[in-house]
């Protein structure tokens, strides 16, 4: 059969899946959201204070920014910060991600009665991009999507015994769903409320006054459980008010005001329209995104011969969607815990599926590929011919991207393995984006470790370009009390050294600093710039990459040291304190 995925395809694609998410997890580069690192500020501060609660931190305004649950994985984690490290941090993430995939491998194995499906339905959702990118750090979106996850798969595998039930059932998923506001946000009880009293709308045959006799108390008491879960927040913590006053109006209330002038024009024109959520939505799929968009075409087209579980999985993203189209502030994050139902269906559709889908999903891992090859041939052969930098990969390298271009190639030749090699692309793509930024992992990205003790405990000013980048200096700089400064600076060698006793510059790959008489260079390492100009991306297509993608950082002692008032003749850098904070 045509596109057909064996056990055998199975099986070795889950052995991708399992190596992309766990190759490269303590990375700095891994694909991740910015809310990494004040998660793990206020993990590290919290646990500093030796209290589970109150949340603690520097940052003004980032505080109560989230339910605690988040920051005491962290702590046990991380052994109350004894063990700090990106991979103690990030491993329950990746055990979040991996019990949903089998969530759904075992509730889509039940009800389509298919072993293949089942492993479809959990590869295809490890396979988009929104996955590996949110799953794998250390963020709240991992339990977040495993425990609003769990009721809703419950009732497809389960099916009557769990509609029907008049207690258990409700009361398991009023603890699931308190584990995800508890993890989250108590927002989230509206949705899936939302979403579980259309799931008994169905099963009521679509009856509404059934529904509200039948099963109208069991959202009740589930929705009172789950609030309840989440309300021991404000009873365990010694400052209830700050908690009310930042999270509850600040993190969530605020999500509703207009972004400009007017809800109206904000719901249909700009960043948060209706239709750049609809955009971020299938964009969570990433290089699946037009096999989704095939898939939703073909639910469109066997609408009427849909089995109830396909329908259920429509409601449930309908639900979420519908709510998430209504606070001012949307995004495609927010309908991640629907990714699954998207999953689902790819899966329970996949032998039905146009090969156009999955043919653009090769074409873009072959670009994908294709500059990654490129780029990582320019910088090594750049410093085998002795330019800037001292770049060099190893052999599995090459033989990782040879293998990957091959795989892709094969499967827009083949029609029979096109489908499965399009999943199997997703994987390896991850794979190579990993072992391309894995020189800086090494000694050319770090620190010496005699560079590290010359600053135990010593204030260091480093370049911040987002609040709490100095979590991620901490990693390469431990033991050392960093602060920041605005990172546009950062080429300001002769305005920083005035300025601060011990900091970081940046200067242009296979440069210098012009250093003052009594400065010291006390360190270098090779960093990755994270913005660049109009005219820096040009050159950089233009082949220029060393130059322009990197900077070489130099941990410099300066006369400040020695100064008291520490002067400056730059009156930016006089007014930074910490940025970071």
């Amino acid at each position: 059969m045509r596109g057909s995925f064996t056990l055998r395809y199975a099986l070795l694609t889950l052995v991708l899946a399992v190596f992309a998410y766990l190759y490269g997890l303590d990375s700095r580069f891994a694909p991740k959201n910015g809310d990494e690192y004040p998660y793990m500020h206020i993990v590290r501060m919290t646990a500093e204070s030796g209290s589970w609660l109150p949340l603690q931190s520097q940052m003004d305004g980032i505080k109560n920014t989230k339910p605690p649950l988040i920051f005491w994985q962290g702590i046990a984690s991380t052994h109350w910060a004894s063990q700090w490290s990106l991979e103690s941090l990030r491993w329950p993430s990746v055990l979040y991600t991996a019990l949903t995939a089998l969530l759904l491998f075992v509730s889509v194995r039940r009800f389509s009665g298919k072993t293949q499906t089942g492993f479809l339905a959990a590869l295809v959702w490890l396979a988009f991009f929104a996955t590996y990118r949110y799953g794998r750090p250390f963020l709240t979106d991992p339990p977040e999507v495993f425990w609003l996850s769990l009721p809703f798969f419950a009732l497809l595998y389960w099916g009557k015994s769990a509609f029907e039930s008049k207690l258990l059932f409700p009361l398991f998923a009023g603890a699931c769903l308190g584990f995800a506001l508890f993890a989250k946000s108590f927002a989230y009880i509206v949705p899936a409320a939302f979403a579980l009293g259309l799931y008994y709308w169905h099963w009521r045959k679509s009856s509404i006054p059934q529904t509200l006799i039948r099963d109208l108390y069991k959202l009740v008491l589930l929705a009172i459980i789950a609030l309840g879960i989440f309300s021991l927040w404000f009873a365990l913590d010694p400052n209830p008010e700050a908690v009310w006053r930042e999270f509850v109006l600040g993190e969530n209330a605020g999500k509703f005001s207009a972004r400009s002038s007017n809800y109206v024009l904000d719901f249909i024109r700009g960043g948060d329209s209706i239709w750049m959520l609809i955009l971020t939505t299938l964009a969570n799929a990433g290089l699946f995104i037009f096999v989704l968009v095939s898939t939703l075409q073909q639910c469109w087209r066997e609408r009427r011969f849909m089995s109830d579980e396909e329908r259920l999985l429509l409601l449930l993203i309908a639900a979420f969607f519908l709510v998430f189209s209504l606070p001012s502030q949307r995004s495609g994050r927010y309908l991640l815990p629907v990714m699954p139902a998207f999953a689902a269906l790819i899966a329970l559709h996949w032998e039905r599926l146009p090969l156009w889908g999955f043919r653009i999903a090769l074409l873009l891992q072959a670009i994908v590929l294709g500059l990654l090859i490129w780029l990582g041939a320019n910088l090594q052969f750049s410093a085998f011919m002795g330019g800037p930098g001292l770049w060099h990969y190893g052999l599995q390298h090459w033989v990782l991207m040879v293998l990957s271009a091959l795989l892709v190639i094969a499967g827009l030749i083949r029609r029979k393995q096109c489908k499965a090699f399009a999943l199997m692309g997703c994987f390896l793509v991850y794979c190579a984006l990993t072992s391309s930024l894995s020189p800086l992992e090494g000694q050319l990205g770090r620190f010496s470790a005699e560079t590290i003790e010359r600053v135990q405990g010593k204030d260091v000013w480093i370049p911040c370009d987002y609040r709490a980048k100095d979590e991620e200096y901490r990693l390469v700089l431990p033991g050392a009390q960093l602060h920041g400064y605005l990172a546009k600076d950062a080429g300001d060698v002769e305005g920083l050294t005035k300025a601060y006793p011990i900091v970081a510059v940046h200067t242009p790959i296979g440069t210098t600093p012009a250093l003052c008489d009594s400065c010291q260079i006390l360190g270098q390492r090779m960093e990755m710039r994270a913005r660049h100009s109009d005219e820096e991306i040009k050159a950089m297509l233009l082949g220029k990459i060393g130059e322009h993608l990197f900077v070489t950082e130099y941990l410099l002692a300066t006369p400040a040291a020695n100064s008291a008032a520490n002067p400056t003749t730059n009156p930016d850098l006089l007014n930074v304190k910490d940025v970071c904070r």
